[in-house]
């Protein structure tokens, strides 16, 4: 019986970066080559990144990524990686366009002795949830089984194995001892409770080891988790990588044929022992998510620094330690912005924070900017709360012109879902990490940080204080969120139903919720669109973020309470 070696290389690329990609696939190839694998994988789109969006319809771009195809498998044989083979995604170019302009199919290329050796076109092209593949993808057919030193392996990308039809029933009919599948799924909250069930259900109906490799790494809105594996035909895990790392882990793969007929492997001599990394608790897994989204945006956008405004509530003490956890607290550059109406608590807490996590720390009192708007423009109410906003909007984007910061505005899901937000002042920024938390949520998550902290031996970083008083834009005497709002576990079951659910006002109300408050929040909601559609863009958590998944019209007439 044959055995092989194979390397799941969980890899982080950067999309358009086809080099650069390259020369990380080549890494991971030298360093598993060298502790004797002999398959090595990579990701869905290792070579161009995930997702590239309308760049599939670009002629240069697909060339581009073919073009690095063929020198990376010319490179790895003049290195002296040619017997190996190494498994990529990439762009490849269609022989006919599809309707809409689509031209390029999400390939699986099959690298061995300096050249492309067999190729793979995605079948099941996901148009659902942040998907939109059947707009930028041509659909490929057909499958592919190789035998690789022994071990009769297929082939599948991604969705390919989500839908039991087409390739994945031709492959379970195929006696194969592994079937390899590349991906770049993305991060959200419920993911493993569907994504360890689907592999050991399909490895069952494969009768196969499955070799499951996944991207990891913030783009843009989505973070993809890793979480890379091999189960076994009985459902075992023998094999999961870290998540939200890359990570290179080998295992070695038993074949039932005797001699090669196809791809010649040598075979390891000396023995392994896999790696089973933990399942992370939610709230851990949720904070690692938010830590990524925000690294890898700045540093694969060549911020230098973070800025943000610390106001002393929650919402801005959490988004600073995310930014520290990410980057550094060296590169974080808080900013408090006291009014005439901030409480000495909220300043106390504000300084706290900076001092705890040990970042940049700068007072610019706002009171002196503010007067002169309000009395030029004779402004009251709302529209005088709101000019205060917008002035540390000012103050934080005449900063990051300066310095090149990255603005992280603080908002969370909960006020975004509502509009609770100033449009050019709390709403400045370039990226919003708590966008798709809800307040409730965000307690949680400053909770559970602080405890983290704590069993390490650390200072908690969060202060009490910002944990436990009760939550206010601190723009006119005595106001608290509530003056405006329901309490935030109300809001929050009722946005849970009208957003994640999509549950209509009638249903939420017989789950209990009063009709008038529902309504009122739906209004909200529904008012708001225009508010979100000019905000900052954050790292998708949840299975209904606001951006790519939830798409509405600004302009329509909704009427409450028909649903």
């Amino acid at each position: 019986m044959s055995r092989i070696r194979f390397a799941l290389a969980q890899l982080n690329p950067i999309v358009g970066d086809v080099t650069g990609n390259s020369l990380a696939i080549l890494d991971a190839v030298a360093d598993s080559y060298a502790r004797g694998a002999r398959v090595i994988v990579t990701p869905e789109m290792s070579i161009t990144g995930y997702p590239v969006d309308d760049l599939a319809s670009s002629t240069d771009f697909i060339r581009q990524s073919e073009a690095g195809v063929n020198s990376l498998a010319a490179r790895l044989a003049s290195d002296g990686f040619g017997d190996a083979v190494v498994i990529v995604g990439y762009l490849s170019e269609a022989a006919e366009t599809e309707f809409g302009g689509a031209r390029a199919h999400n390939s699986l290329g099959v690298l061995h002795e300096g050249r492309v050796l067999a190729t793979y076109a995605k079948r099941h092209l996901p148009n659902y949830s942040v998907f939109d593949e059947e707009r930028v993808f041509v659909p490929g057919d057909g499958t592919l089984v190789l035998e690789m030193g022994g071990v009769l392996t297929g082939f599948l990308i991604c969705e390919d194995l989500w839908r039991s039809d087409g390739p994945v029933a031709e492959l379970a009919a195929r006696d194969l001892d592994a079937v390899v599948v590349i991906n770049a799924s993305p991060f959200d909250t419920g993911k493993d409770e569907t994504r360890f069930p689907l592999l050991a259900t399909r490895a069952a109906e494969f009768g196969a080891t499955v070799v499951y490799v996944n991207a990891v790494g913030g783009q843009d809105d989505l973070v993809f988790d890793g979480d890379s594996a091999v189960l076994d035909a009985s459902g075992s895990t023998l094999l999961r990588a870290t998540q939200f790392e890359p990570a290179l882990e080998l295992i070695d793969i038993g074949g039932s044929r005797e001699s090669a007929d196809g791809i010649p492997l040598t075979e390891p001599h000396d023995d392994i022992t896999p790696f089973i990394g933990a399942d992370l608790p939610d709230l851990e897994a949720i904070w690692e998510a938010l830590v990524l989204g925000v690294r890898d945006y700045v540093t694969k956008n060549g911020f230098p620094s973070i800025t943000l405004g610390l106001s002393g509530g929650i919402d801005s003490a959490v988004c600073a330690v995310i930014a520290a956890d990410a980057i550094g607290a060296n590169r974080v550059y808080g900013v408090s912005m006291p009014s005439k109406y901030s409480s000495a608590g909220s300043k106390d807490d504000a300084r706290e924070l900076a001092e705890t996590i040990g970042c940049h720390y700068d007072v610019q009192p706002i009171a002196e900017l503010v007067t002169p708007f309000e009395t030029q423009l004779s402004l009251t109410g709302v529209a005088a709360e709101n000019i205060q906003a917008r002035a540390r909007g000012m103050i934080l984007m005449a900063l990051s012109n300066q310095h090149g910061h990255l603005v992280l505005t603080t908002g969370n899901k909960s006020e975004v879902a509502v509009g609770y937000s100033t449009m050019y002042g709390d709403t400045v920024g370039g990226f919003a990490p708590l966008k798709d938390v809800f307040k409730t949520l965000v307690w949680e998550l400053a909770r559970w940080r602080n405890a983290a902290a704590d069993s390490r031996g650390e200072t908690p970083p969060i202060p009490l204080s910002s944990i436990t008083k009760a939550p206010s834009a601190e723009l006119r005497p005595d106001q608290t969120d509530q003056d405006s709002l329901p309490p935030y576990d109300v809001l929050d079951a009722i946005l849970e139903q009208l957003i994640s659910q999509r549950h209509s006002i009638s249903a939420v109300v017989s789950a209990g919720f009063d009709r008038a408050t529902v309504e009122r929040i739906a209004n909200l909601v529904a008012g708001s669109e225009w508010k979100r559609r000019q905000g900052a863009i954050g790292p998708r958590i949840s299975r209904m973020a606001f951006g790519r998944e939830r798409r509405l019209p600004i302009t329509v007439r909704h009427t409450p309470g028909l649903g």
